[in-house]
């Protein structure tokens, strides 16, 4: 018998696994934890009594399908995306249960579109990419912004960080893009996605006081390049990065976060400003939290609970803000980040 509180967690001991764990524990719903390590998995379950273990792998479909058998849905926090997203989509087809990851990669991403949508949308099934801080929060957001637009010229989102001290994961999954895109950058224009061997540019942007007018790179591409555009008409979507935390994020020896709170939190803060325009129009629409990684958690954890609870708006590979009350879902959040949205 399927428990419709039973949610597996594959790469539960990861940074962001852990997060996501401890949300779904909060929210009341019973985390299985799976992932390719069964070591890191005891250890994990040695500070979550009584918790359901099963060890699985990318390359053992048996394996998946074993994790998955009799719960609910499936969160994917391993990474790199690239690797782990379709073998454990696979697995959740066949078990007939909805599917959502974290992933920030852009190839991820697009493969995960590309590869499921007509399977998924036939099936009646549920596959929700990238409902994480990149893709998922930009995309609610300027979903929220457009409003009752059906279509945008542009839609910018400028993401101000404090720091980004990468994780390990962070970092493997960067390398992985980087060598599937053999070293280009990409940005979405005129419609398409775009690769690129010139700098990115360098640009001012003006968030909400009180961070203000800062440095950014330009053209910082995320996975919002896919999420948005897979729902919205909007040709241009343009992704920005405080300059601090892209240089955090380059740097080879910058450490992995730290603590600060007895939620794990490290002491990054990040406001993230979204700006879609329409002629001379302009929405708006600002997020502000603490840590990147772990208000993944509340992000994913709440979806989840929508999926299961019949508050979605469609079936097949859809991204936050087509599957999901963007406003609504948004709002939930209240405790772990605060919102201005348009009226």
């Amino acid at each position: 018998m399927r428990s419709a509180q039973t949610v597996v967690v594959f790469g539960a001991y990861g940074h962001t696994g852990r997060f996501v764990v401890a949300e779904l524990l909060d929210r009341g719903f019973v985390p299985v934890l799976s992932g390719r390590d069964a070591d890191k998995l005891r250890a994990l379950a040695a500070s979550r009594p009584g918790l359901d273990i099963r060890p699985a792998s990318v390359d053992d479909p048996g394996s998946l399908d074993r994790a998955l058998a009799g719960t609910a849905a499936v969160i994917n926090c391993a990474g790199p995306f690239a690797t782990t997203a379709g073998p454990v989509i696979e697995a959740a087809l066949r078990a007939g249960i909805p599917y959502l990851d974290v992933a920030a990669e852009i190839e991820a991403n697009v493969d995960t579109f590309a590869h499921f949508a007509d399977r998924a949308r036939a099936a009646g099934a549920v596959i929700v990419p990238a409902m994480a801080f990149y893709g998922g929060l930009g995309d609610l957001l300027a979903t929220a912004a457009m409003g009752d637009w059906t279509a945008a010229d542009e839609a910018h989102i400028a993401y101000g960080l404090n720091n980004w001290y990468p994780t390990a994961g962070t970092r493997t999954a960067g390398a992985v893009s980087k060598e599937r895109r053999n070293g280009q950058r990409v940005r979405y224009t005129n419609g398409q996605l775009e690769y690129r061997s010139d700098e990115p540019p360098v640009l001012k942007w003006s968030f909400p006081e009180p961070m203000g007018i800062r440095s950014v790179i330009g053209e910082f591409t995320m996975a919002d390049v896919v999420t948005i555009p897979s729902h919205l008409s909007i040709p241009e979507v343009r992704t920005y990065m405080t300059t601090e935390a892209a240089r955090d994020l380059s740097a080879p020896d910058t450490p992995t976060p730290a603590a600060v709170d007895g939620r794990g939190r490290s002491d990054q803060t990040f406001l993230v400003d979204v700006v879609v325009r329409s002629g001379g129009t302009e929405r708006r629409a600002v997020a502000r939290g603490q840590d990147i990684y772990a208000v993944t958690a509340p992000l994913v954890v709440e979806a989840v609970h929508r999926v299961l609870t019949g508050r979605t708006r469609t079936v097949g590979v859809a991204s936050a803000g087509e599957m999901f009350d963007a406003p609504d879902l948004l709002r939930a959040l209240s405790a772990h980040i605060s919102l201005e949205l348009p009226r």
